[in-house]
């Protein structure tokens, strides 16, 4: 079976962006994922491992991030099945 790959571009406030890839993250469950993503979201920072190095990058210098595909399981609150008209 071939790995799914995750894609998040990380929007900035000076309009420049930066785009990460990784493998779905095996094992974790639907209730790990959505703690996960309220706790990034309740962050100050965003940190990654890339390429042996680690990233760290401000959330104030963010405008906003995209991930996809979406996580199967999302924090309550979340908008289902919109779509980006402009």
């Amino acid at each position: 079976m071939e790995e799914q790959l995750v894609f998040g571009t990380i929007h900035f406030m000076d309009k420049t962006k930066l785009t990460l890839r990784w493998p779905r993250q095996a094992g974790v469950d639907h209730i790990e994922i959505a703690a996960t993503i309220k706790k990034a979201l309740e962050s100050d920072r965003i940190m990654a491992e890339v390429e042996g190095r680690l990233l760290i990058i401000p959330v104030r210098n963010v405008k906003y991030i995209e991930i996809s595909p979406a996580p199967p399981k999302l924090p309550k609150g979340v908008l289902l099945g919109a779509e980006l008209m402009s």
